[in-house]
Order: C-alpha cells, then sequence, then structure tokens
C-alpha cells in the first residue's frame, strides 16, 4: 500500500514541480514503484516534464467523473505519470482525489502529489489525501514566510510534516541557515538542493534530474 506524499509550496517559482520529479525518479531508481500526481489543477505542468504536452485522458477527466484513473496514468521509464489538462475548463470536484488516489494505491510505493501554490480547494485536496507532507522553500525570508503560513494551514487540518526541501541554495551568507530555518519553521530540513543550471538543462531534455546527472550534488541530497 503506498505512502502519499503532498509536495507543498505557497510561492510559485521554488522549483516544486523539478523537486517532485526528482524524488520521484530518485526512489524509482531505488527500485519503489512510484506514481506522480499533477494535482495543480489551475496552472499543470508536472505532465510537460516528461514531454506529456496534451494528452486525451487526465485527472480533470477523473475529478470530473468522465474517465477511470488507471487510463489517466502514463508511464514514462520508470515511473507512472498522473497529469492534468493544461487546456481543460472542465468542472471538477478536487475532493475527491483521495477516493480516487484509494484505486490504485495498492499498486505503487509511494503517491508523490505535486500541489497547487494556493490556499484553495486544490490545496485541501492534496492536504486530505497525503499521509504526509514535504514543503519545498528557497531560503530567503518572503519565501519561508509563505511556508510558515501554508505549513500553520496544514497543521489545522491534521496534517503530519515530514519536513522541509531547501531548494536553489546559492550557499551565500544572505541567505538564512539551516539552523535559522528549523526555528522558525519547527521541522526539519531533510535536504538542501543547490542551485544547478543543469536542472533547466534536464528539464529542456525531459529527463528527471537525478537521472540526468545522477552524481552531482543535488542528487545525492535527493537520494539521501
Amino acid at each position: 500500500m503506498a505512502k502519499v506524499i503532498g509536495v507543498m509550496s505557497l510561492k510559485g517559482g521554488v522549483g516544486k514541480t523539478s523537486v517532485v520529479t526528482s524524488l520521484g525518479d530518485a526512489l524509482s531508481s531505488s527500485g519503489k514503484k512510484v506514481l506522480l500526481v499533477d494535482a495543480n489543477y489551475s496552472a499543470p505542468n508536472l505532465g510537460l516534464h516528461f514531454n506529456i504536452v496534451d494528452p486525451q485522458i487526465t485527472l480533470h477527466h477523473v475529478l470530473a467523473r468522465r474517465a477511470n484513473i488507471k487510463d489517466a496514468i502514463h508511464r514514462v521509464n520508470n515511473l507512472d505519470i498522473l497529469p492534468s489538462s493544461i487546456f481543460s475548463n472542465m468542472q471538477i470536484n478536487p475532493l475527491i482525489l483521495k477516493d480516487k488516489l484509494s484505486q490504485v494505491k495498492k499498486k505503487y510505493d509511494f503517491i508523490i502529489i505535486d500541489s497547487a501554490p494556493a490556499v484553495n480547494e486544490e490545496m485541501l485536496s492534496v492536504v486530505l489525501a497525503s499521509n504526509s507532507l514535504i514543503f519545498v522553500t528557497t531560503p530567503d525570508h518572503p519565501t519561508l514566510s509563505s511556508t510558515l503560513k501554508s505549513i500553520k494551514l496544514a497543521k489545522e487540518r491534521g496534517a503530519v510534516i515530514d519536513g522541509i526541501i531547501l531548494n536553489k541554495v546559492h550557499n551565500k551568507n544572505f541567505e538564512l541557515s539551516i539552523e535559522e530555518i528549523e526555528k522558525t519553521i519547527e521541522a526539519p530540513v531533510l535536504a538542501v538542493i543547490p542551485y544547478d543550471v543543469k536542472v533547466l538543462e534536464s528539464l529542456s531534455k525531459f529527463i528527471p534530474f537525478t537521472s540526468y546527472k545522477p552524481n552531482s550534488e543535488g542528487s545525492i541530497e535527493y537520494k539521501k
């Protein structure tokens, strides 16, 4: 039975979707069966990371009760991907995500959900569907403030917080330290991912960073 992990951030631009792809790829490379889910229904782009541009059946169809979830899952190398529709205007019910994922949980070791960077039903659907949450942040005050807000909202819903992934770290004195972040957030830092232009290069080739540069510092952090 899969553990369902929601990956969240209230601030765009922190690299949340790249974290989802790399984390999923690192897990699958270690022999785990992994499903990645795009629950950013308003502005989905997880599929684009795998060159899935305009699939016929997506999570939108599932949440609109027009398709079976098994028909919306795409196999890409060692990962299963459940994309959402970039061009859809379907009326969906995000809050049935948990029920729909329960139909495939037995098939996987991990289901990792990419959430929307917003406080709405899209975010709530991920909180309710997940066994635990990981928050992605960059080491600066504005993003940390947004992270604090999102963690507070998640805890109010009874969510379990696994910890934080610090992304796009430049290792400069002006950045917040791990100690400062853990003290403020009251959650552990699970990994520190350095800024690496190769992440953008891997995206252009539709390859998860952890497979594109498996020996890089960032990839080693994801595997850890």
